[in-house]
C-alpha cells in the first residue's frame, strides 16, 4: 500500500532551532506528503524562518498561525487534525530528524495494519547539538520488558504512566487519530502520551530500537521528559511545566484513576472500523476496580483485610499490581 505520510509540527518562539529542523525533514529518504506548521503566535523570526522554508520545500507546507496562544498541547491537536495523510509523524521545532526517520517508521506501518502507532529510540542532545551520552528511552526509562509488553499488545497498564512514548519520535494512523482528538484538558500528562495510550488500547504498537532523532534538551523547550519515578500507583514521570507541578501534588492512585478513566470514557463513546476496543474496556474496567480498591483502603490495618484478600483471590494484585508485594504493602504499611 503507498501511504500518504504527513508531518504535523509546532512552533512557538523557536527561531533559534526551527530552521534545523526543517532541513532535516527535507532531507529524507522518504519525503513527507506534507507538512502542517500551526504557530503559537511567536513573537520572535519563527514565522518568517518557516515562510522562507516553504517557498523552497520540495512537498506542500502549510503555515496555519494561530489567533490566540493556545499552548503547545491545544496546538499539536490542531496540527494533527489538519493532516490530510494516512500516516501522521510529530515533529518538535528544535530537534534534528536523521534522514531514514520517515521511511524506517513507514516500514513498520506496511508490515501489518494492526500497527496503530510506531516510535523509535533517540539520542539525546544539549543546547548546542552535541551529544550528551544519553538515550532518550535510558532518560525516561523505557526498559526492554516494557518494549516487549508493547510490541505484544500489553502495554496499557505501562503507558497510563504516560512516561513511555515521545512525540518527537512518533508516528500514528490518521484512521486512529479520532480516538485521540480532542485532547482532555484534565489529564496529569501531555498529548504524546495520551495518543499512545488510546492507540495502544485498540492497535499494536511498534518501538523501533534505533534513534532516529537528535532530541534537544534546553531550558527553553515547552515539552521534555523527565527521568522516571516510582510511585504507588503506577504513574511515573511525565510532561514539563505546570503539568510536572501539578502531578507532584497529586495522590498517585487519582492520577493513574484519572488517565484510566478518560480512556474508559473515550473508548466508550468512539468506535473505529477495524479495531476492537471491546477487550481494553474490560481491561481498564478491572484495572479501575483494583485502584479504587486499593485507594480506599480503611486506615485500621485489621479492617484492610478483607479488601486486600478479595483483590489477591482475583488475581487482580498480579495483573494490575506487583502482587504479593503490594499486597503485603497495602496490609503494613
Amino acid at each position: 500500500m503507498a501511504y500518504r505520510f504527513s508531518v504535523a509540527m509546532c512552533t512557538y518562539n523557536g527561531a533559534r532551532f526551527v530552521g534545523g529542523q526543517l532541513e532535516s525533514i527535507a532531507a529524507q529518504t522518504r519525503a513527507p506528503d506534507e507538512l502542517v506548521v500551526c504557530d503559537d503566535r511567536s513573537s520572535d523570526e519563527t514565522v518568517s524562518v518557516v515562510e522562507r522554508f516553504a517557498a523552497r520545500a520540495p512537498f506542500p507546507v502549510r503555515l496555519r498561525v494561530n489567533e490566540r496562544n493556545i499552548g503547545s498541547t491545544k496546538n499539536f491537536e490542531r496540527a494533527i487534525s489538519l493532516c490530510a495523510g494516512d500516516l501522521i509523524a510529530l515533529s518538535d521545532q528544535d530537534d534534528v530528524w536523521l534522514t531514514r526517520k520517515l521511511a524506517r517508521l513507514e516500514e513498520e506501518f506496511a508490515r501489518s495494519p494492526e500497527v496503530g502507532l510506531v516510535f523509535s529510540d533517540a539520542t539525546v542532545v544539549d543546547d548546542e547539538g552535541h551529544a550528551t551520552g544519553r538515550r532518550l528511552w535510558e532518560t525516561v526509562g523505557l526498559r526492554r520488558a516494557e518494549r516487549e509488553r508493547l510490541r505484544a499488545g500489553k502495554s496499557v497498564g505501562d503507558l497510563l504512566s504516560g512516561s513511555t512514548v515521545t512525540g518527537a519520535t512518533m508516528a500514528l494512523r490518521a484512521s486512529l487519530r479520532s480516538l485521540a482528538l480532542p485532547f482532555p484538558e484534565d489529564l496529569p500528562f501531555i498529548h504524546d502520551a495520551w495518543i499512545a495510550l488510546v492507540v495502544a488500547c485498540v492497535a499494536r504498537v511498534s518501538a523501533v530500537e534505533e534513534p532516529l532523532v537528535l532530541y534537544r534538551r534546553h531550558a527553553a523547550q515547552q515539552v521534555g521528559p523527565l527521568e522516571r519515578t516510582a510511585s504507588v500507583g503506577g504513574l511515573g514521570a511525565v510532561a514539563s511545566g505546570e503539568t510536572r507541578d501539578a502531578l507532584r501534588r497529586e495522590n498517585p492512585y487519582d492520577a493513574t484513576l484519572a488517565v484510566a478513566r478518560a480512556a474508559q470514557r473515550r473508548l466508550s463513546e468512539k468506535r473505529v472500523e477495524g479495531f476492537d476496543a471491546d477487550k481494553a474496556l474490560a481491561h481498564l474496567e478491572a484495572r479501575i476496580a483494583h485502584l479504587e480498591a486499593r485507594r480506599s483502603l480503611p486506615r485500621a490495618r485489621l479492617r484492610r483485610t478483607p479488601r486486600v484478600l478479595r483483590e489477591l483471590l482475583t488475581l487482580r494484585y498480579h495483573r494490575y499490581s506487583n502482587g504479593v508485594a503490594s499486597a503485603a504493602k497495602d496490609l503494613l504499611s
